[in-house]
């Protein structure tokens, strides 16, 4: 069993303490959070250990591994801190917003031998990665396209968006991820177009977006476009199309349930898409601690591992880029 402890009991760090409370080859030992009360109802209600410092989480033989759920402002340091004390660890997406910082904690932990794990998620997603898997096993011949819509339900608060990084960085970068997954190749250059068109009034206040296409170009001319939005009317709506020479593979939206109703009033009517990330993404969670484990024990590098992140992160700033000077970007520029 892996023994792991949580920093951060917020939303995120909650739900990968509970996951990693329930699940048969993982023990949570202990949770810590800056706001002590906050961190003692977790505890409880899990059956863990309130850590009173940091330094009592890392300097605790019997805890393996750690995952950092904390603010993303304290990300880099956190990893360089964890990987100091010989820990082996999952920090949630992103590393940091800036890349200089996060070229900054690479250099910091090049020669610390612990296992890293970054979470993108979605890389997990049964469905995302069945679609991957035909590809590869040559179910649509040569892949010339791969389509990701990502929509969320409801636009974040503005006290979230105000630390958020922006659209490209907050949402987007799990696109980005996932886009460098399906393709199986790096994306060399970018063009993109955003806006606020949700919310113009908050766009114009924090200089944000919430509406966005990307066009992302591998080197051997495999295209990928991405479509972002803050809001959807008619629930969560994450969907990825493959589209190869002898075929299509859809990975398609999940939903409360799989019933279908046909009347008078209509066809085809079925229950609304599985609520937000924390539902509809739920398994993918769970796997993604799964293959975490798995390479701690087994000593094999991590599946999605600190260099995922930097690459998320550089397709992001060319995103930007592209945006504020309306052109196609290559990736080079910023990396």
């Amino acid at each position: 069993m892996l023994k792991m402890a949580v920093l951060g009991c917020g939303r995120i760090g909650k739900l990968h303490a509970e996951n990693i409370a329930r699940h048969p080859r993982l023990g949570l030992e202990a949770v810590y959070d800056l706001d002590g009360p906050t961190a003692r109802a977790v505890a409880d209600r899990l059956g863990c250990r309130a850590a009173a410092s940091l330094d009592e989480v890392l300097g605790d033989d019997a805890i393996d591994a750690v995952l950092i759920a904390t603010p993303t402002s304290t990300h880099a340091d956190m990893i360089e801190t964890v990987a100091a004390a010989g820990k082996a660890l999952f920090c949630e997406k992103p590393i940091d917003l800036d890349p200089a910082r996060v070229e900054q904690c690479a250099a910091a932990i090049a020669g610390y031998d612990v296992p890293i794990q970054i979470g993108f998620n979605r890389r997990f997603d049964r469905g995302h990665r069945a679609a991957r898997d035909a590809v590869r096993a040559g179910e649509i011949g040569d892949l010339h396209q791969v389509i990701i819509t990502s929509r969320d339900p409801l636009i974040p608060p503005k006290d979230h968006l105000k630390l958020a990084g922006g659209l490209l960085r907050d949402m987007t970068t799990h696109d980005f991820d996932l886009a460098r997954f399906m393709l199986d190749d790096e994306p060399v250059e970018v063009f993109a177009v955003a806006a606020a068109l949700v919310d113009p009034e908050l766009g114009r206040e924090l200089g944000d977006h919430d509406t966005a296409m990307m066009i992302l170009r591998t080197a051997d001319g495999k295209m990928c476009h991405i479509n972002n939005s803050r809001t959807s009317a008619y629930g969560y709506d994450q969907r990825v199309e493959l589209l190869g020479r002898s075929g299509m593979i859809l990975s398609d939206n999940r939903r409360v349930n799989e019933v279908r109703r046909f009347g008078a009033a209509g066809t085809e009517m079925a229950s609304p898409y599985l609520h937000f990330f924390t539902e509809r993404y739920l398994e993918a969670f769970v796997a993604e601690l799964e293959s975490f484990a798995a390479a701690v024990e087994s000593g094999r590098p991590c599946e999605v591992g600190f260099e995922d992140g930097c690459r998320a992160l550089l397709l992001a700033q060319a995103a930007y880029l592209s945006v504020k000077e309306r052109r196609l970007v290559r990736v080079e520029e910023v990396g």
